[in-house]
C-alpha cells in the first residue's frame, strides 16, 4: 500500500503523523542492517572459508541493507532488486546519496522482478529478508523464485532468508513495541505489528504495520502485506526441489534475563515450540 513519503520540516505545525515518513519509521523500528550483515558475512566465511564480495538483495525496498554491505569493504559490490519505483527512489535519495562516492558507485539498483532478474555476473550471496518472499503463495511460484536465485549464484554461492513462526503467528493479534529513538523531529514512537487475518485452510495471512507517535497521532496501515505463512519444513522442501544441495536453519538463542531472543543465531536441527520465533535459513548451491 503506497503512502506519501514527502518530508516536511520538523518545525511544521500539526500532528507528528502528518509529517512522519513511513520509511524512516520502518528503518528505525524493523531494520538492523549492521547486525544482519554481521551474520551474513560471518556465516559465509564459516561455510566457504573465504570472504564474500558480491551480494544481491532481493525485495530490497530502500536498499538499507545493500548500503551497509558496500560500506563494509572497498571490494564489496551490491545489487538491489525491487519492483516498486517510488520505494527505490526514496532509497536513492535518503540512503544511497549520503554514501561516499566510491561506495555509491559499487551499488546498483534494478527495478525488476525477482522471478526473472539476472545480474551481469553470478553473486556470492543472495538475500531475501523481512519475509518479503512470502508474497509468493503457491509452491510452484516459490520454487521458480528459488531456482532463479540458485541460477544467479556463484558456484559456491549461498542464499540467505529469514522466517518467522510460532503458535502466535497463526493468530489474529497486535503487538506493540516502544522505539526509544526515532527519526529527527519525530522522536520516540510505538511500532505496532498487526496480524489482521489468517486463513488456516490456505495459509493466507494479512499483516499490517502501524505507528503511534509521541503526541498520540498515528500512522495507520503504513505497510500492508498479503502473504502466505510458510513453515520451515515447507521452505526447506521447496529449496531442495529447486536444486539447492543443503539448507540449514540458524535458530536464535534466548536471553535468560528477559526470556526474549538474544540476537545470536546458531545452526541446529532442533528448535523450540515458542509462541513466536525468528530464524534464518541458509541454502547452499
Amino acid at each position: 500500500m503506497k503512502q506519501p513519503t514527502n518530508r516536511r520540516s520538523a518545525h511544521s505545525k500539526g500532528p507528528l503523523a502528518s509529517r512522519a515518513d513511513r520509511h524512516d519509521l520502518y528503518q528505525c523500528a524493523v531494520q538492523t542492517p549492521d547486525a544482519e550483515i554481521d551474520f551474513v558475512d560471518e556465516t559465509f566465511r564459516t561455510l566457504r572459508k573465504r570472504t564474500a564480495r558480491t551480494l544481491r538483495e532481493d525485495f530490497c525496498g530502500t536498499a538499507f541493507t545493500s548500503c551497509e554491505w558496500v560500506r563494509r569493504r572497498k571490494t564489496n559490490t551490491a545489487v538491489g532488486v525491487d519492483l516498486d519505483r517510488s520505494t527505490l527512489d526514496w532509497g536513492i535519495e535518503h540512503n544511497i546519496a549520503p554514501l561516499k562516492p566510491p561506495a555509491r558507485a559499487r551499488l546498483t539498483l534494478l527495478q525488476e522482478d525477482v522471478l526473472t532478474v539476472r545480474t551481469p555476473e553470478p553473486v556470492d550471496i543472495v538475500l531475501a529478508m523481512n519475509f518479503s518472499y512470502s508474497i509468493f503463495k503457491r509452491r510452484e511460484t516459490m520454487r521458480a523464485y528459488f531456482k532463479n536465485v540458485r541460477e544467479g549464484l556463484a558456484k559456491d554461492g549461498v542464499f540467505m532468508l529469514d522466517a518467522f513462526g510460532g503458535s502466535d503467528a497463526f493468530r489474529v493479534l497486535k503487538e506493540r513495541r516502544a522505539i526509544p529513538k526515532g527519526p529527527p523531529g519525530i522522536g520516540a514512537f510505538t511500532y505496532i505489528w498487526d496480524q489482521a487475518s489468517y486463513n488456516p485452510i490456505t495459509g493466507d495471512s494479512v499483516c499490517k504495520i502501524h505507528f503511534t507517535l509521541k503526541d498520540g497521532s498515528r500512522v495507520r496501515d503504513a505497510f500492508t502485506y498479503e502473504w502466505r505463512l510458510w513453515t520451515l519444513p515447507e521452505l526447506r522442501e521447496v529449496l531442495a526441489d529447486a536444486g539447492f544441495a543443503r539448507s540449514t536453519v540458524y535458530w536464535e538463542g534466548t536471553d535468560p534475563k528477559t526470556n526474549e531472543g538474544d540476537g545470536v543465531f546458531l545452526p541446529t536441527e532442533q528448535g523450540t515450540p515458542d509462541l513466536g520465533w525468528i530464524a534464518y535459513i541458509v541454502a547452499e548451491k
